[in-house]
């Protein structure tokens, strides 16, 4: 084999194992979800989604469906969001496969810690939203709304807005990760973020202006926990000293496994 065949050659050995990789994600995404489709349901599912709203409307008013395959399809894709989440922790196990042959042994033994502090913190943040947030939201919008009208939501639109608020929330509390990874890695110093404090702050407030509905509280619910959490990456990876770099190849082949 020539010199020239080996770029092409280890570059569609990692196609197949990105490949792998994305299928056994996929599959345990798809194995969770037919779980879930035959208990609870996706009816069921759906049902526990829509009670932070439900519990906001008028005695007697339920939620709508304006398209004729709606009332199918929105309960599905609750399920396959419900799936996702559950399958998170192996999603980015495959994902940290992937890269793991690349990485150095110190950065081997962060990578797991990493997955499931990842994982645990998304689902934190799903669940902040869920039980606090969209109380809030949705009572700031029944305080609101006239009494000629009666609320009546889509459930489609419904569920375009949960997934984009849990969206929001699972990454504004994967904040300290992306720190840590950001220092150990020797991207960025403490110091250096310590020093652009303040324009995360005034990022956080505009992120959560542009994510959140335009009342201050729910505003304030997204950017206060999201400059917490950058103060809480800050305090941890203070506390992580980064090990010092191989100082020849040599040395780098022999720290890889």
């Amino acid at each position: 084999m020539s010199q020239e065949d080996l770029p092409q050659d280890t570059f569609i050995s990692h196609l197949v194992e990105l490949r792998s990789r994305v299928l056994k994600a996929a599959g345990a995404v798809l194995g969770v979800f037919v779980v879930l489709f035959m208990y609870p349901g996706p009816s069921a599912i759906y049902d526990l989604l829509a009670q932070p709203m439900l519990a906001s409307l008028p005695d007697g008013t339920r939620m709508i469906a304006t398209g004729v395959i709606t009332p199918f399809m929105v309960p599905v894709k609750v399920t396959m969001l419900a799936a996702f989440v559950l399958s998170l922790p192996v999603v980015l196990y495959q994902a940290w496969a992937f890269v793991a042959p690349g990485l150095y042994r110190h950065e081997k033994r962060l990578a797991m810690p990493l997955i499931i502090s990842s994982s645990a913190l998304f689902l934190l943040g799903m669940a902040f939203c869920y039980f606090f947030v969209f109380k809030t939201v949705f009572h700031f919008i029944a305080t609101f709304a006239p009494q000629s009208i009666t609320p009546a939501p889509d459930i489609e639109a419904y569920l375009n807005f949960v997934m984009t608020m849990f969206l929001a929330f699972g990454i504004t509390f994967e904040v300290p990760i992306v720190v840590i990874v950001l220092v150990i890695t020797g991207v960025v110093t403490v110091a250096q973020l310590r020093a652009a404090r303040g324009y995360v702050i005034v990022g956080a407030f505009i992120i959560a202006a542009v994510v959140t509905p335009p009342d201050v509280v729910s505003q304030f619910m997204l950017a206060v926990p999201l400059c917490l959490l950058f103060e809480v990456g800050l305090l941890i990876a203070r506390m992580i000293k980064k090990p010092a770099p191989a100082s020849s190849d040599d040395s780098a082949l022999t720290e890889r496994t």
